[in-house]
């Protein structure tokens, strides 16, 4: 029925392990990348394929797509049919999150070839580099960072002149943790993962052999992303140490947290406006509203929560603990 469609039975040996398995078996010079979750538009392969197409004149090593969360949305035989926000704040919180990353941080670094993270769930590589790199490794818990690098790496070291992409128009669905339980298990995941890619490429840091790359993009993932969470937190407990010993002016703190509050909802909540005049997804406009009332609830409780589960992933990285990918339990969307 689907002569073009191909099942590799082979020993569990991880996503890494499986990914390599499916580049060696694919017969065409671009493969993709997508997690088991993932459910796709109809044109993403398409949209996802512009600008190896359009860019004749420029090799691009590999381009990502949009990941929008799927949960509460009505699906059918792999398709949305309709986008609905879950009734879960944990969820929306996400969605929140998904939308200012996605729309405006990598749309930023893509601009100026500074993209090191292109998602799991969706995205397209050019086979032959990949596997002049060395392929996925199966070492890390954060395979997909670990190849943009290495290709990024390789790029300027090989002097390639090639470019990796994020296209925002390519649309993908994943479904989301929904309890704080799988959410923490994902986030520390992920803050490892970043270490892992960061450490393993450590001498770009400030290398001015590696340009741009060596000098903004590896520095602001390892002080901004990794270490930026300590900071955060030594905040946070200042904040409560000093309120307890009397030794803060209450109204001038509550005014500072005001403007915090609106500072970080000014962003979450243009990242909600720009993606829905852009994609349209939810048509609902109490859809729109509650996501505009969770984005200003943002700095009170979501934020603090991450912060303080990637400082846990830091402080297990330093005592040295391993850890794996961690329980992820899935209902299906």
């Amino acid at each position: 029925m689907y002569p073009f469609v191909f099942l590799i039975d082979k020993e569990n040996g991880g996503k890494a392990d499986a990914l390599n398995a499916g580049i060696n078996f694919s017969k065409y010079p671009y493969f993709a990348s997508i997690d088991g979750d993932t459910i796709l538009d109809s044109d993403s392969f398409i949209k996802i394929m512009k600008p190896i197409i359009e860019n004749t004149d420029d090799e691009i090593l590999a381009t990502g797509g949009n990941v929008l969360i799927a949960n509460g949305s009505k699906t059918s035989l792999g398709k949305v049919n309709e986008m609905l926000l879950s009734k879960n704040p944990l969820v929306v919180m996400q969605v929140i999150e998904y939308m200012r990353a996605f729309l405006i941080g990598r749309i930023g670094l893509s601009n100026k070839n500074l993209l090191l993270i292109i998602s799991g769930a969706f995205g397209v590589f050019k086979k032959s580099r990949v596997i002049q790199v060395g392929g996925y490794l199966t070492n890390t818990i954060g395979e997909d960072m670990e190849l943009v690098v290495r290709l990024h790496r390789k790029n300027i070291e090989e002097n390639w002149g090639a470019k990796i992409e994020y296209v925002a128009d390519p649309v993908c669905y994943t479904e989301a943790p929904d309890s704080f339980k799988y959410l923490k298990n994902q986030r520390v995941r992920w803050h490892r993962g970043l270490f892992e890619s960061l450490w393993a490429h450590r001498k770009m840091i400030f290398n001015k052999n590696y340009s741009s790359i060596g000098f903004i993009a590896m520095p602001y993932f390892f002080f901004v992303e990794f270490l930026g969470p300590i900071i955060e937190f030594l905040g946070y407990v200042s904040l409560i140490i000093n309120i307890t010993m009397h030794n803060i002016n209450i109204l001038y703190s509550f005014a500072f947290l005001i403007l915090m509050i609106i500072y970080g909802s000014f962003f979450s909540v243009s990242a909600v406006l720009l993606e829905e005049w852009r994609l349209e997804k939810y048509k609902k406009i109490s859809e729109l509203n509650r996501l505009f009332f969770y984005s200003l609830t943002e700095a009170i409780w979501y934020r603090p929560i991450l912060t303080y589960w990637r400082v846990v992933a830091i402080i297990s990285i330093f005592l040295g603990q391993k850890k794996g990918w961690g329980e992820m339990k899935r209902k299906g969307v």
